[in-house]
Parts: C-alpha cells; structure tokens; sequence
C-alpha cells in the first residue's frame, strides 16, 4: 500500500486529502514503476479536480491526480529496454483513463517510451517541473513552425510553459516578445525575452504588429490574431477555437487551432540533453510536502495564477 493525495468526488481544494493505504500501481510488460520522489502541480490538475475534464475520461473515484513525475525505477517490465532498475527518470505520462494512478503518490507506472533519464546535475525536485511544461512548449513551439528569422509571442511568460517556451523560442533563433506581470519583467528579461510587455499597462495590440506565431496559454485568441501577419499561426493551450474565430482567421490567411500534449520520451530526453547543457533553466515557485495541507496549499497557489514558474510536491521526503 503506498501514500496518495485522492479525491472522491469532483469539486474545490477541500476535496484533496492524503491517505497512505491506497493500493500500489502494477504495471504491464511495456512499463516501468517509479518510486516517485517529486512531482509538480500543473493547470489541468485544478480543472481535472473541479470536474472540467469528464467529457475526455471516465473515472473512477477515488482518484489520484497528477501527470509530472522524477524519481528512481524500482521494476521494469520484461520488454523494456534503455532503462534499469536503480536508474533516475523523469515523465510526463499518459493521463490513466481510469483516473486511480496519478502522480501525486509514492509509486507510479510508467509507459516505457515515455521516460527519459534525469541529468546528474539537476534535482528531483527540478527534473519533476520539466515533462508537462517543457513538453508542451516543445511541442508547440514545432506546431507554430518556430525559427530562426521568426516572430513569436508567448503570452504568461512567467508560467511554466511560458517559461520554457521564451528559451526554447530564442534558442530556435526566434524574436520572443511575451507578457507578464510587472513583477516578473526581470524574470522574463533573464530567460530571454526580447519584448516585454506589462499586461497590466498596455494592450499587445499596441506594442506589437506582424508576427509570424503566437503561444496562447490565457485565452486570448482574438487578439492574438489581431497581431498575426498574414500566413501567421497561433496555437492555443487554454481555450476553445469558436467558429467566428476559425472565419476570421481563414479569412485574413492566418492558421488558428488548439494544441495538447502528446507524451513523448523523445522530446523529454532533447529538453534533459539542454537542461545538461546548462541550456534551459528550471524556475521553480515554491515547493510543498505530499500532505493534505501541502496539496490543499499547492492547489491554492496555481489558482491564485501568479505562480512564477512551477509548483512542486516532494513526494519523498528530503534527506
């Protein structure tokens, strides 16, 4: 029996409480067990909780949230190759369709092909803050066609996603414009940005014309569009595409769509090759302990949306 945070029903932070009898995870012959040393809380977790994603999965009460996980292999499946016993990974898993194994646990089975080994140089607790993020600024950065010569705004650069995408952007040889609170100017600065808009003072209408790409992750697709340049693409995280969106944007040649994570070791493993390198930067807001007051609190944080960076769980306690 291992330690889980569950909820048993859908709703606010109060549903979240931790146990330490839930039963352990089993896992298939294309899987390794992870004994989870630290995983990180990310938008969808709240929205998971409050009931927003029932019309994607079927679940099970209880269930065990969570889809970011480091720690150590402690199983292997007999038709796992690349990976032993012993060895530090990291991953962003497939979200279980049961909705009982999650990453906020002592224990978590992991689909082989979505794993990739954590560098010596960075922690658990640094490694659990890459998968879901960096994943899916990669991802979207691709969808957007990013390069060198290229334009790209990403909105809530401050965030976990936005943080790593203004890196991965300018590493791609992009011009990174992004929007942030006054308080994280600096932040946006350091990681890279070239423009840094307040979005408290000014519109990004009227700093910005003529760009190539746009990283939505606070639903403002309309204006992002008003920024595109004919040709131009933006891809969103965070909302729906409405029809008169789609209309408008065919309408003015610009590619407008939605984008979600695919869980891939592959692009793990390039973001653990740059994380190496000292080329991608984790920043973390704050972190908490795997109790029913630390997820509670952990929760509160990321629906404050002032998180700067991510949020992590330590699962296993820190010798």
């Amino acid at each position: 029996m291992m330690k889980a945070a569950i909820i048993n029903r859908f709703g606010d932070i109060q549903e979240l409480h931790v146990v330490s009898d839930y039963p352990d995870p089993k896992i298939t012959d294309d899987q390794v067990l992870i004994e989870v040393h630290a995983t990180s809380i990310n938008p969808i977790d709240y929205k998971a909780r409050q009931g927003l994603l029932q019309g994607m999965f079927t679940w099970h009460f209880p269930v065990v949230l969570g889809w970011d996980v480091a720690g150590k292999i402690v199983a292997v499946g007999k038709n796992v190759t690349g990976f032993s016993v012993g060895e530090r990974v990291f991953a962003r898993p497939e979200i279980d369709p049961t909705g009982r194994f999650g990453s906020y646990a002592s224990l978590m089975a992991v689909d082989a092909n979505q794993l990739a080994k954590i560098p010596a140089t960075i922690t658990d607790a640094q490694a659990a803050a890459v998968p879901l993020a960096g994943e899916t600024a990669l991802q979207m950065l691709r969808r957007l066609q990013v390069g060198p010569g290229k334009k790209v705004l990403i909105q809530a650069g401050a965030g976990g996603v936005g943080s790593f995408a203004i890196q991965l952007a300018k590493s791609m040889g992009a011009t990174v414009a992004t929007t942030v609170s006054a308080v994280n100017i600096g932040l946006a600065t350091e990681l890279g940005a070239d423009i840094v808009i307040n979005y408290h003072e000014k519109r990004i209408q009227d700093v910005l014309t003529d760009y190539d790409a746009v990283l939505d992750s606070v639903g403002a697709v309309d204006d992002g569009i008003d920024i595109l340049v004919p040709g131009g693409r933006l891809v969103t995280i965070s909302a729906n595409i409405t029809p008169e969106q789609k209309e408008r944007a065919k309408k003015e040649g610009k590619t407008v769509m939605t984008g979600w994570l695919e869980p891939d070791g592959k692009d793990l493993a390039e973001l653990a090759e740059a994380l190496k390198k000292d080329q991608l930067k984790v920043i973390i807001d704050s972190e908490f302990p795997l109790t029913t007051k630390g997820i509670q609190d952990a929760h509160t944080r990321i629906e404050s949306h002032h998180a700067r960076g991510k949020i992590i769980i330590n699962v296993k306690e820190k010798d």
